[in-house]
């Protein structure tokens, strides 16, 4: 039965791996027609066994990346619009990389394209090895099909191998720590130097042999173009790529912290409150990833949206609320059930806002399967007897350390801003007491956090909370005229307050 579901469950992935194949092998018959209109059945007629290698080694290259996941995170393949965000990317970066270097020059074409778009959309492990396959898959196709035969040159193949390999590695630590779009283009810029030396360094021989050095230069001069391009078209693709993937970018992250963000003008508007509440918790828990080595950007996106749920009923909520409060006229179980959907209704809110997955399931997540006491309190006192299930969160509890940084910082947040004594002993105790009774109650058991990480994190809240809840000296109750001379004083103010 175990096998079964195992097959069933990588049966998409399969299917995506010979839908991409298909497609591939169409895309590159058409490369051949496309070289050379005229001739191009007398190539596949007379080149029959070159055009069976490259369907063979196409097939290896596909095959490679499919057990490459297999064996290393097959978690990848359960999902099977993961391998299909792969194979597009394949195949969208070797038609841009074909159509350069039909229309423009092969010097130009853009290798580091597939490099970059891998780096952002993937990972720089995953980068890496798929650049790899890249390279190689431009090599077959240059190699079996008429793509330098139609150029009249062919001595260049095993060149474009090695540049194609080198621009992309170049480029995945390059672009690595790029956090602005105008940097990826400096990157660009930075990227096509190597670039040029190698092939002045390859031609060296020729160099000094021909006096006439037009033509290398040019050949570095589309090697800087095809550098360049392969930013520019980065930035054009990412958008498109992010959204039908909905994938989380660096560059994405700050558009959706952005305060003209949709969501967020609207929690602003209709739930102040909430949104200065939201702002601390994004600051709180970007510094506990940081302290703890995970993603900043996505604590802090993730603590923006964690309450966007509220925007449901805003009033409903303490921060929001002026002197009228509605849980005064109801009871205690609809109170809780209103306070307990804000997590189910914001994540249904991000998902139909067509945000990250990632995003909707930390404010899902955040409160777990808590207790909401408050309420639990109260209906104990008015009858005495209350099912605790009915008054805690749903669930379920965190499955990522980004959760459980907000879950931590959400509550004491609201626990230091409470209490009277800020000191950061006072505070220090909050921060134990609410980690220990997360622990007790088993809500960091699917998050693989450990409990260093929770010292790190309780430390870095206690250094972060007592910062913004510093003590302050009392300023003197003094008002001065325009002339800067002392008018009024706190002693000198009337009783009933009113003003001559």
């Amino acid at each position: 039965m175990k096998a079964q579901n195992s097959g069933k469950r990588y049966l998409g992935s399969a299917l995506v791996f010979i839908g991409s194949y298909l497609l591939m092998m169409l895309v590159i018959f058409l490369m051949i027609v496309l070289n050379d209109f005229s001739h191009w059945t007398t190539f596949i007629t007379h080149n029959f066994s070159q055009i069976l290698s490259l369907l063979v080694s196409v097939f290896f290259l596909f095959g490679v990346v499919y057990f490459y996941y297999y064996f290393d995170d097959r978690t990848f393949l359960e999902n099977p619009k993961d391998p299909f965000l792969v194979f597009t990317l394949l195949t969208v970066c070797a038609v841009i990389c074909f159509l350069f270097g039909k229309y423009v020059n092969m010097d130009s074409r853009p290798f580091a394209l597939f490099a970059i778009l891998a780096l952002f959309l993937l990972g720089r492990r995953q980068a890496l090895f798929l650049n790899f396959i890249f390279v190689f898959l431009m090599f077959v196709i240059d190699l079996f099909t008429n793509t330098f035969v139609a150029a009249e040159i062919s001595e260049e193949i095993y060149t474009s191998l090695l540049l194609g390999f080198i621009s992309g590695t170049v480029s995945i630590f390059l672009v690595d720590n790029v956090r602005t779009r105008g940097g990826l283009l400096l990157a660009g810029v930075f990227l096509s130097i190597p670039i040029v030396v190698i092939v002045l360094l390859f031609n060296i021989p020729a160099l000094t042999a021909d006096l006439n050095w037009i033509k290398y230069i040019a050949a570095a001069g589309y090697r800087i173009m095809g550098s360049i391009v392969a930013v520019v078209l980065a930035l054009a693709l990412l958008p498109p790529f992010e959204r039908a993937f909905n994938l989380l970018t660096g560059f994405r992250l700050r558009e959706l912290t952005s305060t003209n963000a949709p969501l967020l003008k609207r929690l602003q508007e209709e739930a102040p409150g909430t949104f200065n509440h939201s702002l601390i918790v994004a600051q709180l828990a970007e510094t506990c990833a940081v302290a703890i080595g995970e993603n900043a950007e996505l604590a802090r996106t993730c603590a923006y949206y964690h309450d966007v749920g509220k925007l449901k009923q805003p009033e409903c909520f303490t921060e929001n609320q002026g002197d009228y409060n509605l849980h005064n006229e109801i009871t205690p179980e609809l109170s809780a059930d209103i306070i307990r959907s804000h997590t189910r209704d914001g994540y249904e809110l991000l998902i139909a806002n067509h945000l990250p997955k990632a995003v909707a399931d930390v404010a899902l997540e955040h409160h777990g399967t808590l207790p909401i006491k408050y309420f639990y309190d109260k209906a104990m006192r008015y009858s005495g007897d209350a099912d605790l299930k009915d008054f805690s969160y749903l669930g379920p509890i965190p499955h990522t350390k980004i959760a459980a940084i907000i879950m931590i910082a959400d509550a004491a947040e609201a626990a230091t801003r409470a209490t009277q004594d800020r000191s950061p002993e006072s505070v220090e105790k909050v921060c134990r007491a609410i980690i220990e009774e997360r622990m007790d109650l088993g809500q960091f058991e699917e998050c693989d956090i450990t409990m260093k990480q929770l010292t790190v994190i309780k430390q870095t809240l206690v250094d972060a909370l007592s910062g913004v809840h510093h003590h302050r000296v009392e300023y003197p109750a003094i008002q001065f005229n325009r002339d800067r001379e002392v008018v009024r004083t706190a002693e000198e103010e009337p009783e009933d307050g009113s003003h001559s």
